[in-house]
């Protein structure tokens, strides 16, 4: 499986998505403003992703 580098948009359980800001050993930190309906979730800005728990959607443009 392929990490994540900082920049790659990531999806995770049930469809959330969001980008990488920083990689860890194991997880990944990953900001979900992307998202269009973030304030209709009521989530918190970052939240914290093991590397197993991820698919990249899209590599980073860096």
């Amino acid at each position: 499986m392929k990490k994540a580098e900082v920049g790659n948009v990531i999806e995770f359980r049930d469809g959330l998505k969001g980008i990488v800001e920083k990689v860890n050993e194991n997880s990944v930190i990953v900001d979900l403003t992307l998202m269009d309906n973030y304030r209709d979730l009521e989530l918190d800005q970052r939240t914290v992703v093991n590397h197993k728990n991820y698919k990249i959607v899209k590599e980073s443009a860096y």
